[in-house]
């Protein structure tokens, strides 16, 4: 499914470890609201959803996050981004004052892969330890290693940084649960092998 999967499966976990921590690796921030989105769709608004940027109960079909407890900035590390709405930018930059961990495509250049990792998860664990929840687009990594996905952006995470930010996350002890989206092998047929290539990428790091 698409990233508003992340709606439920954060709801529920926030439902039972309201101190979650979430590693959010995508490239893109899916932080919009109908009222910063270009497209309106709704892949690319779950964590603003979950943040309460905007009133749930205003939005058809929403009304069941009323309730839910409210995701906080700093419970948010995001990793691999690339490709962020102007408005996107203008509450990214609101958010990182009040705690959340912003990287880009930029940041993994300058520090590498293993000195982003490090940066992301010492702030979600600069209060202590706490439950972790990683949400894994696929459209994160370079087309050429996962070109099955509806939102292609070049210039992403190569083979083993895909696999360094999934392994980081699990040798903390701290991983609770885990979405992987945006794998829709009916894409990129042009290429007879993009689809195997693509689910072969995401089981691969789901299980590394």
């Amino acid at each position: 499914g698409d990233h508003s999967v992340a709606l439920g499966s954060l709801a529920g976990v926030l439902s039972v470890r309201p101190n979650v921590g979430v590693i959010w690796v995508d490239a893109h921030a899916d932080i919009n609201t109908p009222d910063t989105s270009n497209s309106g769709n709704m892949h690319g608004m779950p964590l603003g959803l979950l943040m309460n940027l905007v009133d749930p109960t205003t939005l058809h079909g929403c009304a069941w996050l009323n309730g839910i407890p409210t995701l906080k900035p700093e419970q948010v590390a995001y990793v691999g981004l690339r490709d962020l709405d102007d408005g996107e930018r203008f509450v990214l930059r609101q958010m990182q004052e009040k705690g959340m961990f912003v990287s880009t495509m930029q940041h993994v250049d300058a520090h590498g892969i293993g000195g982003v990792m490090e940066l992301a998860l010492e702030s979600l664990g600069r209060h202590g330890p706490r439950p972790l929840h990683l949400s894994y687009d696929i459209d994160a990594l370079d087309p050429v290693h996962a070109p099955s996905t509806g939102t292609i952006v070049r210039g992403g995470l190569t083979f083993r940084e895909a696999h360094y930010v999934a392994e980081a996350v699990a040798e903390t002890g701290q991983l609770i649960s885990m979405d992987m989206v945006e794998v829709n092998n009916e894409l990129g047929k042009e290429d007879p092998t993009a689809g195997k290539r693509t689910t072969e990428m995401a089981m691969v790091l789901i299980t590394s």
